[in-house]
């Protein structure tokens, strides 16, 4: 007699709202993630750091000696009073320098030392000496796009608003010195002192040619996070399927090892032995791949592979812990922890200073902040400690610990408890002899 057909599962109403509401919470979640951090970056922009250099020595003019390089200082910090975007920093060149070579500023402004005697010099009535063209006065706009491209650009576009604003102030009082003379200039010499700085822009802390315009420590961090989930789900299913708690399909032949009645610490405990092992194959491996073949631009190689292979290990023992605790949902939780909140709060494209208030509270902990630094420091900043590398290393030893230790404390509750994967042989004989002692009916 032939066998009904079972119903289709697709008439189940559960398998479609239960997929449903997963899939509609986790494309709201991450389209509200991704682009509410990035959707108004000027908007959202707040002390984004700007050095601001005056090594102007002064001149004499009219009798008096006076410093036109402390009129712009002044001016653009009058202008800021109103306008919080910018934290105008006044330092000297050198440490100007530093921060820029340690990431901590976005770009510079630089008023060069004979500002004031080339401002003066245009004003004089004396003609420049016979062969030789009078000094233009300059500022220089200085770029950092090591920081973060973005953050440079927007550093970029202050810094030259704030010099062309100044030569249009310092081009007003030649324009009223010139008037007080008796001899009138020509059209072409008003139109030049009335706009009389030249403005340069230069990159103050360059990167190589392969470094993808500063972005390579960002592309880089997040393939070590992206080994580090994709690690830890492979670890899980291997680890699963060597108990004999899940099955192997290869093509049409399938494979089930006998299964292995163990507690979950342990379980968890072989999982996190075995990724620590992925960790040294996938960190070695992504530095071939994108030193060796791609010709990345990375020096401290040594650090690097350290580097890597302490991120790849600390994102998969953190993801297994998920796993662990949450099972299946731990997945999609791992993925939201690490993706989807972690790379808008990164600062790595949109600068921090230009994101919302949440994503900066979230750039707090969230790891890829944290990793993305430390890459920097190794790839652009010549691993300085006080460039994020030192905060990269001690947030990955706390995330680390905080890992192992929710991991094995609720994998130790559910063995107290009895709540195992797979219950034992001695579990189903105590609940089958009930039954084979109970009397027949009747």
């Amino acid at each position: 007699m032939p066998q009904p057909t079972p119903p289709s599962v697709l008439r189940r109403p559960r398998l479609w709202i239960g997929t449903g509401l997963i899939a509609a919470v986790v494309s709201m979640l991450f389209a509200l993630l991704y682009v509410g951090g990035n959707v108004n970056p000027k908007g959202n922009l707040r002390d984004l750091p700007v050095a601001l250099v005056n090594a102007d020595s002064g001149a004499d003019a009219g009798g008096r000696h006076v410093n036109l390089g402390d009129q712009v200082v002044a001016g653009i910090q009058k202008a800021a009073e109103g306008d919080k975007s910018f934290d105008w920093q006044v330092v000297s060149r050198e440490e100007a320098d530093k921060r820029l070579g340690r990431g901590k500023v976005f770009g510079a402004l630089v008023i060069p030392k004979d500002f004031s005697a080339t401002v003066t010099a245009l004003a004089s009535p004396q003609p420049a000496p016979q062969g030789k063209a009078a000094t233009p006065p300059t500022l220089t706009v200085l770029t950092n796009q090591s920081a973060g491209s973005i953050g440079s650009s927007m550093s970029s576009q202050a810094a030259q608003k704030a010099a062309h604003a100044a030569s249009a102030q310092i081009g007003q009082e030649l324009l009223k010195q010139a008037a007080a003379q008796k001899a009138p200039l020509p059209t072409a010499a008003q139109l030049k002192l009335a706009d009389p700085v030249t403005v340069t822009v230069a990159d103050g802390h360059p990167v190589g040619s392969r470094s993808a315009l500063g972005l390579s420590a960002f592309y880089y961090a997040l393939v070590l996070v992206v080994c580090g989930m994709l690690g830890a789900n492979l670890v899980n299913s291997q680890v699963d399927t060597a108990l004999g708690y899940l099955h192997t399909d290869y093509g049409p032949v399938r494979k089930r090892e006998p299964v292995q009645h163990t507690s979950r610490v342990r379980t968890l405990a072989v999982g996190m032995a075995l990724m620590l092992g992925m960790a040294l194959v996938m960190g070695t491996l992504v530095e071939v791949a994108t030193v060796g073949i791609l010709d990345m631009d990375a020096s401290h190689l040594g650090l690097l592979w350290l580097y890597s292979v302490a991120t790849i290990a600390v994102v998969g023992i953190g993801s297994l812990a998920l796993f662990a605790a949450f099972g299946t949902p731990g997945m999609l939780l791992a993925t939201i922890v690490f993706v989807a909140m972690a790379v808008p709060s990164s600062g790595a494209t949109v600068p921090l200073q230009a994101l919302p208030g949440f994503f900066r509270t979230l750039s707090e902990f969230e790891p890829l902040r944290q990793i993305t630094e430390g890459m920097r420091a190794i790839l652009y900043y010549g691993a300085q400690a006080d460039a994020g590398l030192t905060r990269a290393w001690a947030s990955m030893g706390i995330a680390l610990v905080a890992a192992l230790v929710f991991g094995f404390a609720v994998t130790r509750l559910y063995d107290r408890k009895g709540l195992h994967r797979i219950p034992s042989p001695a579990d189903v004989s105590e609940t089958a002899a009930p039954e084979a002692t109970a009397p027949a009916a009747g």
